[in-house]
């Protein structure tokens, strides 16, 4: 019985997917693996079904724990508001309530320089990731009261340090950091504990990048001074699982930068 049995987390991109090792390819799914180790209820999202329902099967069957598997997208298209509602009414109608909230979804066009970017490109990591944790902060936000809650938001080194060929993609995540900043502030009178993750992990996505964008990748993606990047799950997830922990409530909005293992406050 991990500490988390009996809560529930709402965990954004969380379909399951894998490196081309075999090893889990998924931030998302890292740290859904990492909740479910120790007891927690999840609800994941994604676009792909098939990945959702992946996820689902290796967890339950792995660990005992109960997933709920709901496709959402929250794009330029989409009445987002309702989206989003619809996953956590969901999530509340199936647990009783949420006790932690993940976004940890996004999506972009990165190797695309600014000059070349399309409002269409552009659009597509802004709904994914400021939107998106817009919509899911707002509609979580009466149940996280509740439950003296925890959000963890994702932003990026690259609108930290304007990574080449990244404009929309950094600029959504420097737009999350911002509004990570602003709900700690205001959400502490709540109990509320909001904090953000900036995370350097080998996914399948970096290891596509790789493969599509080689020149972008270089100029971009650096080894970290350990020599090694972040594993989803060992790494990113068990900070993940820390930050839910009440323990960790004087953390409220701080940044937790990951870099190959490496956890700071700066």
């Amino acid at each position: 019985m991990g500490f988390l049995t009996g809560k529930t987390a709402i965990i954004t991109g969380a379909g399951r997917a894998v490196l081309s090792d075999g090893k889990c390819g998924s931030i998302g799914y890292g740290i859904a693996t990492a909740y479910a180790k120790e007891g927690a209820n999840l609800v994941i999202t994604g676009r792909n079904v098939k990945k959702l329902e992946d996820a689902k099967e290796e967890l339950e069957r792995l660990y005992g724990v109960r997933v709920l598997t709901v496709q959402a997208d929250v794009n330029a298209g989409a009445d987002n508001e309702a989206v989003v509602n619809e996953v956590v009414r969901q999530a509340v109608e199936t647990f009783g309530g949420i006790d932690v909230l993940i976004n940890n979804a996004q999506a972009s066009a990165s190797g695309v320089t600014l000059a070349d970017h399309t409002v269409e490109q552009f659009d597509l990591a802004v709904y994914s990731g400021l939107y998106a944790t817009f919509h899911y902060m707002k509609a979580c936000y009466p149940y996280l009261a509740k439950s003296h809650g925890s959000v963890i938001n994702f932003a990026s080194g690259a609108g930290l340090f304007g990574n080449f060929g990244q404009c929309a993609y950094a600029a959504a995540k420097e737009g999350i950091r911002g509004l990570t900043r602003v709900a700690a502030t205001e959400w502490g009178k709540d109990g509320i504990n909001v904090n953000i993750v900036c995370p350097l992990a080998w996914t399948a996505q970096l290891e596509q990048f790789q493969l599509a964008y080689p020149d972008a990748f270089k100029a971009n993606v650096k080894m970290p001074p350990m020599g090694h990047y972040g594993d989803s799950e060992l790494e990113i997830g068990r900070v993940c699982v820390q930050l839910a922990s009440p323990d960790f409530k004087y953390m409220t909005g701080e940044t937790i930068t990951l870099e190959g293992g490496m956890g700071q406050r700066p």
